[in-house]
């Protein structure tokens, strides 16, 4: 399948920027879509705003063991797409490849990702391409680590 037509068939949320103080929410990424590729499988922009409002407030309640900040702020989290099915394909990284908890944390991240309504399964994929550096850390992970 050609991934330019399989990228239009799905509903995205780009969580890859880092996150700001600010109190407004993260906006969710339009979904990308075509009108032939319109059906009735499409979410509507409702629901996906509200998965995505909820699956950030899930992935905030998981934490690296030894960094008291959680894997939304510092970054970790690279892309999650909401596929038609209501499935999420989660994209993240470890702040380190030795990380003592690499074995664990992709399961606490489908855990928690898996507890929000409309969501039906959560696939996490580890990568470290490209790695992550302290740059990708939202001001408030900054201001809590004493990083500024």
């Amino acid at each position: 399948m050609d991934t330019d037509n399989k990228r239009s068939e799905r509903d995205m949320m780009d969580l890859g920027a880092a996150p700001s103080m600010t109190l407004d929410a993260p906006t969710p990424a339009e979904p990308e879509t075509s009108a032939d590729a319109a059906s009735d499988h499409d979410i509507p922009q409702e629901e996906i705003e509200r998965i995505t409002h909820d699956v950030i407030e899930a992935l905030k309640t998981v934490f690296d063991p030894e960094i008291p900040v959680d894997i939304y702020e510092l970054g970790l989290i690279y892309q999650v797409d909401l596929e038609p099915d209501h499935s999420l394909k989660v994209e993240m990284t470890l702040t380190a490849p030795g990380c003592p908890v690499a074995g664990e944390m992709p399961g606490w991240v489908r855990d928690a990702c898996e507890t929000v309504k409309g969501v039906e399964r959560a696939d996490v994929t580890l990568t470290f391409d490209p790695p992550w550096t302290p740059d990708r850390m939202s001001d408030e992970a900054k201001l809590t680590l004493n990083m500024f």
